[in-house]
């Protein structure tokens, strides 16, 4: 058998997620289709992220076993043929070691969250922003990002069906950076709790509006502080704004590639 692993983008508006569900598309499911129709090999896909519906990727790792050996050119460009009509896209195809797991071989995952901050909605970006009309303080939110960056009990940033058997995660990176009416939140870690990223942004909107004060989110990050559950909690920010950006394996020659950000004036 031979390994290979597929670097793809998607938009996550036309799916119920990565993970295959019974009666609606998924993004897992449409792709095995494709590289089913091409191979004619039944196989079994695993994703470095299984994102939630509505979630964007663009640079999600997946990997599979196959029984012939394919050029990487050729496995792109059959399997694209094959998602013509489909929000799926191969980037890139490169053979990995036998022993890689695209979810388990991770040494972090990388996720951008993208708001559009002006009195308007956008024709063109519905599905693909959070729209904020109200002013946001992104000073306020530059301290509550740094709040954030290290480690923590995240316990009050996770949804409550989270399966993860620890509340405590260690972020290596929780900035935000801006252009004109685009604010773009990169977020970096080994590994994220169910909608952890949502959740803190859905914070961070909170402090921008002046809600919060970033003492509430210090309480937050200390529930061992708590005598009783916290009134205010983080609201989950919509999926829409979230994208999978990159992940990390640390072996020479295999990377994702690193997606141009966006806007693409943005520095």
């Amino acid at each position: 058998m031979y390994r290979y692993a597929l670097i793809l983008e998607y938009d996550g508006s036309f799916f119920s997620g990565w993970q295959w569900q019974k009666d609606t598309p998924s993004v897992q499911t449409s792709l095995q289709a494709a590289i089913q129709s091409l191979t004619g090999e039944p196989i079994t896909l695993y994703a470095a992220g299984r994102t939630d519906s509505g979630v964007h990727a663009l640079g999600q790792v997946v990997h599979m076993d196959l029984s012939k050996s394919w050029s990487m050119d050729s496995l792109r460009r059959g399997i694209n043929f094959y998602l013509k009509d489909i929000p799926i896209k191969i980037l890139q195809a490169q053979e990995a070691p036998p022993l890689f797991h695209a979810r388990f071989s991770a040494l972090s995952r990388s996720y951008e969250y993208w708001i559009l901050n002006r009195p308007s909605a956008s024709a063109l970006l519905e599905k693909r922003a959070w729209w904020i009309a109200a002013p946001l303080n992104q000073e306020a939110m530059i301290r509550g990002c740094a709040l954030f960056q290290g480690h923590h009990d995240f316990s009050y940033f996770r949804h409550r069906d989270c399966q993860s058997a620890s509340p405590f995660k260690t972020l290596e990176q929780f900035t935000l950076k801006s252009h004109h009416d685009y604010i773009v939140i990169d977020a970096k870690s080994r590994s994220f709790l169910h909608r952890q990223v949502r959740m803190m942004v859905g914070a961070l909107v909170a402090l921008g509006k002046e809600q919060w004060h970033c003492d509430h989110l210090s309480y937050l990050l200390a529930p061992e502080r708590h005598t009783e559950p916290p009134r205010n909690r983080a609201t989950t920010a919509p999926a829409h704004g979230l994208y999978l950006k990159q992940v990390d394996y640390g072996i020479p020659g295999f990377c994702t590639p690193n997606p141009v950000a966006f806007p693409h004036e943005m520095s």
